[in-house]
């Protein structure tokens, strides 16, 4: 048994996977920092500390049946994105513990960016390992980013260009907001889904893109015009989804215009909307991870780190 740790500890979830080379099989464990009803997201501080508190704990059940002396590697995310000066505190919790587990059991640590662990997850388990030889459009989407890349994979990884991203509110963001005008909890995407689905009237937006850029703070403020208006819960749900997936939309069609027709790739918490994945899967032919694999989590993580030590030590 060959098996590959991965560790990320983002603003919003503690996250640990174990992926198994020889049997492709990804086990993980997660959980959500806890945030106050009413509140939007968590200050760094308080990240900090609960991650702290919920680290162990996680790291402790993922290997109560494994064997720790089969882990090959360890991969752990030490910035949300790989350009320089990218920094959250929270990200030196799951660093320093990945420093102390490579020492301890003296394997090798392999550390990436949060960005890059979301696209490998979608990679993974949309089982599109040729895209690491390829060229390709990634988008993060979440709570604290909106943006797209243009990846280069060579076998073990990918670079990442910028090129595009919102100007100012994140879709993750935007989605909250609105989830919590309606009396939803945070995070809201999943309650703000099921609203959405129940809606039957045609609904129009108009999103604006300055180049490839996109701006999604407009759309707080129509939906808080619509709630003015006594409109239906289920219709500001739908009209806020839609407001994001036509941006996302313009977007791609903009970066096809300027760098031609490549593949295309979803991923972060935003683009688990089934209203959103099933548009882009058939406009775009898109690569979308798995539900479980597109709100933050280690897995990808720990499959770069697999990619990576296959590399060094073949």
């Amino acid at each position: 048994m060959s098996l590959f740790l991965g560790i990320d500890t983002s603003n919003y979830t503690t996250s640990t996977a174990l992926y198994d080379s020889e049997t492709g099989n990804m086990i993980q464990q997660k959980k959500l920092l806890p945030v106050k009803q009413g509140q939007l997201g968590l200050r760094q501080s308080d990240a900090v500390f609960h991650h702290t508190a919920q680290l162990h704990s996680l790291f402790s059940k993922l290997v109560e049946n494994i064997d720790t002396t089969q882990i090959d590697a360890i991969g752990v995310s030490i910035k949300p994105r790989p350009v320089d000066g990218s920094y959250m505190p929270c990200f030196t919790v799951g660093e320093n513990t990945a420093k102390i587990l490579s020492s301890a059991l003296k394997i090798p640590l392999f550390t990436f960016s949060h960005q890059e662990g979301h696209i490998a997850a979608a990679l993974y388990s949309s089982k599109r390992d040729d895209l690491f030889m390829q060229r390709f459009i990634a988008f993060h989407v979440s709570g604290g980013t909106t943006e797209s890349v243009i990846a280069d994979g060579y076998n073990d990884g990918f670079s990442l260009e910028p090129a595009s991203k919102s100007l100012d509110l994140h879709a993750g963001q935007a989605v909250d907001r609105v989830g919590l005008m309606l009396g939803l909890n945070f995070p809201c995407g999943s309650e703000l889904e099921k609203l959405a689905l129940k809606n039957t009237a045609i609904i129009t937006v108009h999103p604006t893109l300055k180049g490839c850029d996109c701006c999604l703070s407009g759309v707080e403020n129509l939906c808080k015009k619509l709630i003015s208006e006594n409109k239906p819960k289920e219709y500001i749900a739908a009209y806020c989804l839609k407001y994001i997936e036509k941006s996302l939309s313009m977007m791609t069609d903009r970066l096809f215009e300027k760098f031609g027709r490549l593949p295309v790739l979803y991923a972060g918490g935003v683009m688990s909307n089934s209203i959103i994945k099933n548009s882009f899967t058939e406009k775009y032919n898109a690569v979308f991870a798995e539900p479980c694999y597109s709100t933050d989590n280690a897995a990808g993580i720990a499959y770069l780190a697999y990619r990576k030590f296959k590399n060094v030590h073949t």
